[in-house]
């Protein structure tokens, strides 16, 4: 089982979803404010933290790029803000997962379950497609020798596609990997994350010796500039 972390200023959500998780055998901690849950996530950071953007002392869109900057744990968002652009900037921000308020306990232990697995998994050898290196253990990406500083969200698309290296992948089926989320709801948020890789890697979309390549109808391949 896991250890969570819960920062949610509202004390009933945060004993409902710390009870209902431990109902499932996870440790739970929980902070109610942005600061103490930022000290919290760095001094011992948890499994997964589940983090709420509604906070009375920092915006949360701001504490998810203070928690990113210094550790990859996956973040699950979870609030009552449902539009678009708050949305992709949680994404953007490094968010691995957002769900909008109110959750049924089941679906939580769902999200929690798909993270925890996300983290513990893919140990597989390392992903060479070119002169990108892919190590899914340590979730390390390296170009041409140097690290890649990527969120938890582009480096799971990146190892997804550097695995089908040359193949054209769907965006739906990408995202549905990525996010284990059913087909139609990707929205813009793969459009979003390949752009910020494609910036990473120090590439435009018109380049002729790139990585990515988007195929306009079909979806995105990845493959080594000289191939």
């Amino acid at each position: 089982m896991a250890r969570i972390l819960v920062i949610e200023d509202d004390q009933r959500i945060r004993e409902l979803v710390c009870q209902h998780l431990a109902g499932d055998g996870h440790t739970t901690t929980s902070e109610s404010t942005g600061l103490d849950g930022l000290r919290a996530a760095t001094a011992d950071p948890p499994d997964v933290l589940i983090l709420d953007l509604g906070l009375p002392d920092l915006e949360g869109l701001d504490l998810l790029k203070m928690v990113r900057s210094v550790t990859d744990v996956p973040v699950l968002v979870l609030t009552a803000r449902e539009d678009e652009l708050t949305i992709l900037a949680a994404f953007e921000g490094g968010a691995d997962d957002y769900v909008v308020k109110p959750v049924s306990g089941p679906q939580l232990s769902a999200r929690v379950s798909a993270l925890i697995r996300r983290g513990g998994a893919d140990k597989a050898d390392l992903l060479r497609v070119g002169g990108l290196e892919v190590r899914p253990g340590p979730r390390e990406a390296t170009l041409e020798g140097q690290v890649l500083d990527l969120t938890a969200k582009e480096f799971d698309v990146l190892a997804y596609l550097a695995a089908r290296p040359g193949t054209v992948v769907r965006k739906e089926d990408l995202h549905a990997a990525v996010w284990k989320a059913p087909a139609g709801t990707e929205g813009r948020t793969i459009d979003v994350h390949l752009s910020t890789l494609r910036k990473k890697l120090g590439e435009k979309p018109d380049d002729e010796h790139r990585y990515l390549h988007t195929i306009i109808g079909a979806g995105v391949r990845l493959q080594a500039p000289e191939d």
